[in-house]
């Protein structure tokens, strides 16, 4: 075991320990007498010595020391009472350490860098050991506690896990920790008085992979848009690696895709997230994988068991997997032997007598008459009460369903949903049947058959046109679905048909393009029957809808299936069998792709070297796997891949896609059995294990595109040059996840809700962020060009710049409007800057629509950048012009040349006070205005000009005191110093230099003491 670092000042004193291994840094020792002859006197004295001592203070007989070169100092850093177990220690020194220790300068160094190293596996292995204990170990919350005081994010950001490892800056590492929670990875070092520590969110991270580079064995390594970071020298890289794919996989799929990819319901709350969380759900979805069960199924038991297999004559050794409405079996090696019991099969779950040949055995009986023994499993009686009560209440729903199945319904004709023969020999086509009839005889028939190599090789060659449909149904399981749901088809059918949506339109236009050339679709009573499958289906699942291809694939299944059989196979293919590939953005099929491109490197490295760009080949495979082949191979051979599919999932098509493009265009003409085990060796764990990657890349790619189109949209218009535009789009998006990531969490929904826009016919368009008011002030105060005076005024203006962008009163601001209103600040000419500023300060108007009105009339920035030329018609009263003047003031606080602007705002506010008094008795019927007047009114004006100055006071007779946004301007013109400041120019880039720093501490303390005051 590891130890803390302890000081030895003679490593061999007394001659009580022997070297076995040693290199320049670190020695393993045994203890004398320990594996030596007895007839030794040394090792009898070292032996006499040991046994005497209290058992508390013996020595291990083995030890790894920790040496420096030139010192008479080492360090005890590992021990251990067997050679195995230090060995394993002295391995991983030499992996991980010993070529990392070269490259510092300074010995003493070394010492620092192992010690810390060490203490840090030791605090890793009490972890673990602790949290086999209970859920929140003391160590835990030391490292929790660590983690708030290094990094200051709200403590509503759960850690989730954290590991002790190096993170690389060229060749020389910094050992410390690293921090995962459910938005960020962080690292913090402290070494050798220098502190590193950075913040990574995993909406930035596009790319996790495993690296092996010169001076490490192996790395993980994090990529985002901007940098690379490498860490190594964990103490279990698997776990680290998976944790940190699972944890970026899960973050992005809820800020990045929210409504096209679905997550399970525990993490759909991220403060539920633990790592044992993370790990209950990648068996989850190992499992869902491997046996094609329904996206919403639950785990709930796995345990390790034999089932008996009547066909082998023995027990088969493996995995027993539970969920809501499945028992599944799968043996040690995966496809070697897999079974599936659905509950709704199941007659009765019952323990059996235990024998010295049969432990703890179960008994599963079926409908069919069968029953399955289960022996050696831990903790039965516990899980055979569990499997009853899932199964009472599954029975009594299906009772409750069935009672009420033909009340409202009828049956619909199945008079199109015939047979077609192709043009196969007949006697194959006997061939055939007997083989599968002998298999069903052995190894059963139906949903719970046992499924070995032997069924995988009767399906490469083929299933027989006669079995075809119904052996569809049974490895999909959607016969149990059908079974479950009786009249369920009926009542989709009568409730879609006659309603219009885009859907149906859509459908409409590709119902006469699937399979065109067969005769099935060449009548009205096929395309009938396609129509009612697919439009069925649209109304089951809005989601989804209809996408292209979906006409295929539900064309060949109408071939071999009656059509409410066909309706569920087409479920099982788009809700299980391929999930998220028939989403609007069709994420599903395009992270297969980005998997397939890995898959080629790997297997076909001859091909991947002629081919650099491996993207090009998206274009052509993307339909292989959307199609599943049927529009690019022969009919006969496309249905004998649909046979594979439908028995191996999403593992035939990469391996017939791999085989493709190994194989010449004449191989491709036919199904040859070989085909689909050429690339056997590819398992459905390694493929769910490379999407969960590839999905970051995937969405991380749309991501890139929502950017592109949106500074493509804005940039024609503004001055603002593309760098910045496209950093303050990263700030404006960043905004947007802080409130995902600590705000309120109905606030937080309803802006990410926001961020999806449909059109009237509820077609999905693309993503577009946008600010709420709490968002927009952040940002606010960071990116105003003005140095800004009290927060209350600020505040205010931020308040009103909202207002102002919000044109359509959704109160909410988007990139677009937020780049107008801030080129305005920093690019435009004075005149329009006080144009601005002048429009924040109109008088409020009681109803949203006369808002709306009054800024399209006034503000050509905002409504579609309208000529200047038009003529302002609103006026604001006193009271606003003296709110001008205070904010005015507030922007001048703590510029250099503040008194200067101070005194020439004040001269401008006592002439524009001037110029109103005047218009306003002017404008009274009869007035004269005599020099005695003009003297009291230039009073009253250098009065009312202090009172703004001061922030108080306000007219009377505001009601009827008018002046123009020409007067404005004028009479600021008149004062060089005011001119000066909004010509100045400002240096934006800097700005948005400082927002970066800023904008994660800012916003995060603002919500916490927003959530601190409800």
């Amino acid at each position: 075991m590891w130890l803390n670092p302890e000081e030895v000042l003679l490593k061999n004193a007394l001659k009580l320990w022997i070297t076995e291994r040693s290199n320049d840094f670190f020695v393993l020792q045994r203890r004398r007498g320990h594996g030596e002859p007895t007839g030794r006197i040394t090792g009898l004295l070292v032996g006499a010595l040991d046994t005497v001592l209290d058992s508390n203070a013996r020595v291990t007989p083995f030890r790894i020391l920790l040496q420096v070169p030139g010192s008479q100092i080492s360090w005890v850093i590992a021990s251990g009472a067997a050679i195995e177990e230090v060995n394993k220690h002295w391995d991983w020194l030499v992996h991980n350490l010993l070529h990392s220790l070269s490259v510092f300068e300074n010995k003493e160094d070394v010492a620092s860098f192992v010690k810390g190293k060490v203490k840090g596996l030791i605090a890793e292995e009490v972890r673990g050991r602790q949290a086999a204990q209970e859920d929140d170990p003391e160590k835990f919350r030391e490292a929790l506690l660590k983690f708030e005081l290094h990094f200051g994010l709200p403590s509503s950001e759960k850690l989730v896990t954290y590991y002790s490892c190096c993170c690389w800056k060229g060749r020389v590492p910094r050992q410390g920790f690293l921090y995962l929670s459910i938005n960020h990875m962080a690292f913090y070092s402290f070494l050798l008085g220098k502190e590193v520590k950075f913040v990574i969110p995993w909406a930035e991270l596009t790319r996790l992979e495993r690296v092996s580079t010169g001076l490490m064995t192996e790395a993980i390594r994090v990529n985002t848009r901007k940098r690379q970071r490498e860490f190594s020298m964990f103490l279990n890289l698997n776990e680290a690696f998976g944790v940190i794919g699972q944890l970026a996989d899960i973050a992005l799929r809820r800020l990045l895709d929210s409504e096209g990819l679905e997550l399970d319901r525990v993490l759909q709350q991220p403060t539920r997230i633990t790592k044992r969380i993370l790990e209950e759900q990648a068996i989850r979805e190992y499992v869902l994988a491997l046996f094609r069960l329904p996206r919403g199924e639950k785990l709930h038991e796995v345990a390790s068991c034999s089932v008996w297999t009547p066909h082998a004559r023995c027990h088969k050794a493996g995995t027993l997997y539970t969920t809501d409405s499945y028992l599944c079996f799968s043996s040690r090696e995966e496809g070697n032997c897999i079974l599936l019991i659905p509950l709704s099969e199941v007659l009765s779950i019952e323990k059996a007598e235990s024998t010295s040949l049969l432990p703890n055995p179960v008994i599963v009986s079926v409908r069919t008459k069968k029953a399955f023994q289960l022996i050696e499993l831990q903790d039965r009686d516990e899980l055979v009460e569990n499997l009853n009560s899932r199964l009472r209440s599954l029975q009594w729903k299906q009772s409750m369903f069935r009672s009420r199945k033909d009340v409202s319904f009828e049956n619909l004709s199945t008079s199109t949903s015939q047979h077609v023969c192709v043009c196969l020999c007949q006697s194959m086509e006997q061939v055939k049947e007997r083989r599968w009839e002998d298999h069903f005889t052995e190894f059963g028939r139906g949903v719970h058959m046992f499924r070995t190599e032997k069924i995988q090789r009767l399906v490469a060659m083929g299933i027989p046109e006669s079995l075809r449909g119904e052996l569809w149904m049974t490895l999909s399981d959607a016969s149990s679905e059908l079974e479950s749901h009786q009249g369920y088809y009926t009542g989709l059918v009568q409730k879609s048909m006659g309603h219009s949506s885009l859907a149906t339109e859509e459908i409409e236009r590709d119902l006469h393009r699937s399979l065109p050339d067969h005769p099935a679709f060449q009548n009205p009573t096929g395309i009938a029957a396609l129509r009612r499958v697919l439009t069925a289906y649209a109304h089951r699942n809005p989601k989804i809808g209809y996408c292209q291809s979906m006409n295929i694939l539900a064309s060949v299944l109408l071939l071999y299936a009656k059509e409410e059989e066909a309706f569920w196979l087409l479920v099982a293919v788009c809700e299980r069998m391929l999930p998220d590939y028939f989403n609007r953005r069709v994420i599903g099929a395009q992270v297969d792709q980005s998997v397939f491109e890995e898959l080629i490197r790997e297997r076909l490295p001859e091909l991947a070297e002629q081919v650099p760009d491996l993207t090009a080949l998206s274009s052509v495979s993307l339909s292989w796997f959307l199609t599943l082949f049927l529009s690019v191979l022969p009919f006969h051979s496309a249905v004998c891949v649909v046979d594979c599919f439908f028995f191996h999932g999403i593992k035939a098509i990469f391996q017939l896609g791999l085989a493709a493009l190994d194989a010449n265009a004449a191989q491709l003409s036919f199904c040859d059995s070989d085909l689909v085990t050429k690339f056997g060796d590819l398992t459905v764990r390694q493929i769910e294990r490379l999407r969960c990657r590839h999905r970051i890349q995937v969405l991380q790619a749309h991501e890139d595109t929502t950017k592109e189109n949106a500074l493509r949209v804005v940039t024609p218009d503004v001055s603002i040059s593309a760098e910045n535009l496209a950093d303050v789009y990263d700030l404006f998006k960043t905004e947007h996840f802080i409130s995902l990531y600590w705000g309120d969490s109905s606030s937080a929904a309803a802006a990410e809700a926001a961020a999806w826009r449909y059109g009237e016919s509820g077609s999905y368009m693309e993503r577009q962020y946008r600010l709420d008011r709490p968002q927009f002030k952040s940002l606010f105060g960071l990116l105003v060009p003005w140095p800004g005076g009290s927060n209350q005024h600020t505040d205010t203006l931020a308040n009103r710049s909202f207002t102002l962008l919000d044109q359509d009163c959704s109160n909410l601001v988007t990139f677009k409007e937020f780049a107008f209103w801030l080129d305005t600040l920093y690019c435009e000419e004075l005149n329009e800057k006080i144009r601005l500023l002048y429009r924040l300060h109109i008088p409020p108007v009681p109803n949203c629509r006369a808002v709306s009105d009054r800024l399209t009339c006034c503000w050509p920035i905002v409504s579609a950048l309208i000529s200047y030329s038009v003529k302002v018609s609103c006026l604001p009263p006193q009271r606003e012009f003296i709110q001008f003047c205070k904010t005015l003031y507030s922007m001048f606080h703590g510029d250099p040349e503040e008194n200067d602007l101070f005194q020439a705002i004040a001269t401008v506010t006592s002439l524009v006070l001037q110029i109103g008094e005047a218009s306003h008795r002017g404008n009274r019927p009869g007035s004269e205005v005599t020099s005695q007047e003009e003297a009291r009114g230039a009073e009253t004006a250098k009065e009312t000009a202090e009172d703004a100055s001061r922030g108080d006071g306000s007219p009377a007779a505001e009601s009827e005191w008018t002046v123009s946004y020409a007067q404005i301007l004028a009479s600021l013109l008149t004062e060089q110093a005011l001119v000066n400041f909004f010509e100045k120019p400002v240096d934006l880039s800097a700005k948005i230099a400082v927002a970066k720093e800023k904008q994660y501490h800012q916003r995060a303390g603002l919500l916490t003491l927003h959530q601190g005051t409800r």
